[in-house]
């Protein structure tokens, strides 16, 4: 297995990817334009250096976390011409089905391999590397980059072809903002009608409305310890983030004819919030539902 790894993105979820790597024996070489995550790289023991094609040079696999799509084929476009040829490229970032296909076609076409492979399971998923990881490439390139993959997750998932993993993710997400939405209307009503947020945990968890949104990330201070709601809602997984995933998948519903109501309506909740609680975590919603329906903070 490959131990030379480039690595572009050191954001909250790129920096504990990459630690988890050098913690694993890899040798990695890593780039971000922060100096804070450049910071952070170095005390993690990973190569900091100048530039993403300083990071790319004579690797063997290229690892990319990347804000968005724009971003993803800019960077390709600067590492690979200079990237030994054979380089597995992975891409990490959550992007547009269609900017997935094209970052690998344009891999493929320099004499590159390539790989989508957006994660779920969120900051502290990278921190324990327990991601899941939906993979969309050819299978020769899944079987290159699996065992990286499952250094970094506790799930890896061979979806399809390229963008089929940007795909999985896509689906993903809209389901995980609807449920939360759902889920913080319920609760607000519950409040509405008496119900305590415990009581409502206690019938709803082991009850035929129950969700991972509520079981493992449960919008309110209480009955999930572990969740951001037991810390002023610090992200976690932030509104801004949700709101961008919620936004890739309004497009892709318009843009294959799909009659996906609930979602572009969930995508435009979350866009409103996201104008006035971006630096909040996505869960912090029920907050929002209570002001407007005439409520205080619980």
């Amino acid at each position: 297995m490959s131990k030379k790894i480039g690595f572009l993105g050191l954001g909250h979820m790129g920096g504990p990817m990459a630690a988890n790597l050098v913690r694993a024996g890899y040798d990695v070489l890593a780039f971000d334009p922060v100096p804070a995550a450049q910071a952070q790289a170095r005390e993690d023991g990973a190569t900091v250096v100048d530039s993403a094609v300083a990071a790319v040079a004579e690797r063997d696999i290229v690892i990319t976390m990347l804000p968005n799509g724009k971003l993803v084929l800019d960077v390709y476009a600067e590492t690979l011409p200079v990237a030994a040829p054979g380089t597995l490229f992975i891409d990490c970032s959550t992007i547009d089905v269609a900017d997935a296909a094209a970052a690998a076609e344009r891999a493929v076409a320099a004499g590159h391999r390539a790989l989508d492979a957006p994660v779920s399971g969120g900051v502290g998923g990278a921190v324990a590397g327990t991601l899941t990881f939906m993979v969309g490439g050819t299978a020769d390139a899944f079987d290159a980059g699996l065992g990286v993959l499952e250094i970094m997750g506790g799930k890896v998932v061979h979806c399809g072809s390229s963008g089929v993993g940007q795909a999985a993710k896509i689906c993903n997400n809209m389901l995980l903002g609807i449920s939360m939405v759902a889920l913080s209307e319920a609760l607000v009503l519950g409040e509405k009608l008496g119900l305590t947020h415990e009581k409502f945990f206690d019938v709803v968890s082991t009850a035929s409305g129950q969700s991972w949104s509520l079981t493992s990330y449960c919008p309110v201070p209480g009955p999930v310890p572990a969740s951001p709601a037991n810390n002023d809602y610090q992200p976690g997984f932030a509104t801004a983030l949700m709101t961008k995933d919620l936004g890739l998948a309004a497009n892709a519903l318009a843009a294959n004819g799909v009659d996906g109501q609930i979602g572009q309506l969930a995508a435009e909740i979350y866009n409103r919030f996201n104008q006035e609680q971006s630096g909040k975590d996505f869960s912090a919603i029920v907050t929002d539902i209570r002001k407007r329906s005439g409520g205080e903070q619980a």
